[in-house]
């Protein structure tokens, strides 16, 4: 049966862990891979600039046997007053599934609601899961091969943006404790922890990311500029607030001794982090921004109800 990817709370442990699973065996064999979307089309929307996210879509697209077809607001009826409702029923009669980097999750809930094909959300400014399902992935390969993660601790510091609100899910679904160090502004929504706290997520809001940092696996940040947040607020103003929560040499050294740090990037040194950390030994952030490729080409089989271990076209 096909379906959306809007959220990780959406899905349980083990559809995730095969997720997670089916990327990783992508990555191992691509040669094995080739056709299993062949003859589908899959649109891309970006409703805001993109690297990233239109390169391992396009490219994963490609690699899967299928055909994107790369849209933004500038090309579409969508940027001139079309309902996301309309929309959603005409891009049904010609391709098979839509990733959309929006502008709000309303608007991705909204196209999904109205969608006959599959929705995948590529990035909205609630949140980022296939980013995150590509760090867990990233986390797997470094800290949990068997996928247990039971035993893992991770500090995010900064603001408790969208990635942080789809890595407050993750925990919840895969296991991990998280530590979310962020200015009292910048708290993550109350909504999300909360719903993750009663899944059984292990999850600690602290103010204090040098003693918050002691002892975890990973350290994970993001950019201070995330999706509209400094709109409205001075930038100056806004940096100084998220100063004490740079990820530093120091910082580092209160984690684990083989402990890794990530950033989904893009990266601005001497920011939210500073150079010697991005580009030092414990950095994984390239193997991270590979795994987008891998994980999201195994997100869209799963949408499609065509997975790993299947013939193309054969339902699970």
């Amino acid at each position: 049966m096909m379906q959306a990817f809007l959220d990780i709370a959406d899905y349980d442990t083990a559809t995730l862990t095969q997720i997670i699973r089916d990327g990783m065996a992508m990555k191992a064999n691509p040669d094995d891979h080739l056709s299993r979307l062949a003859g589908k089309s899959i649109a891309l929307i970006f409703e805001k600039p993109s690297t990233r996210t239109r390169v391992s879509f396009e490219v994963g697209v490609y690699q899967l046997g299928a055909s994107p077809v790369v849209l933004d607001s500038k090309s579409m009826q969508l940027g001139r007053g079309e309902t996301i409702a309309d929309t959603a029923r005409a891009l049904s009669r010609y391709v098979d599934a839509i990733m959309i980097r929006a502008n709000s999750h309303a608007a991705l809930v909204e196209l999904a609601k109205h969608a006959e094909i599959p929705v995948i959300n590529g990035l909205t400014d609630r949140s980022h899961p296939c980013q995150v399902m590509a760090d867990v992935m990233t986390l797997a390969e470094y800290k949990a091969p068997d996928l247990d993660f039971s035993h893992l601790s991770v500090l995010w510091t900064g603001d408790g943006n969208n990635v942080a609100h789809s890595w407050i899910e993750a925990s919840a679904r895969f296991g991990f404790a998280l530590t979310l160090a962020t200015p009292a502004s910048m708290r993550p929504d109350e909504g999300i922890v909360t719903n993750a706290l009663k899944e059984g997520g292990r999850i600690t809001l602290a103010d204090d990311a040098f003693a918050a940092a002691k002892g975890v696996d990973l350290i994970v940040t993001d950019t201070w500029a995330s999706m509209g947040s400094t709109a409205d607020v001075d930038k100056s103003a806004h940096d100084d607030i998220l100063t004490p929560f740079r990820v530093t040499s120091a910082l580092m050294k209160q984690a684990a001794s083989d402990a890794i740090f990530m950033h989904c990037l893009p990266v601005y040194r001497g920011n939210e982090v500073v150079a010697e950390v991005v580009d030092g030994p414990q950095s994984v952030i390239w193997d991270e921004a590979e795994n987008r490729l891998h994980v999201q080409k195994a997100i869209m089989c799963h949408c499609m109800d065509i997975g790993v271990g299947q013939d193309r076209g054969v339902s699970r």
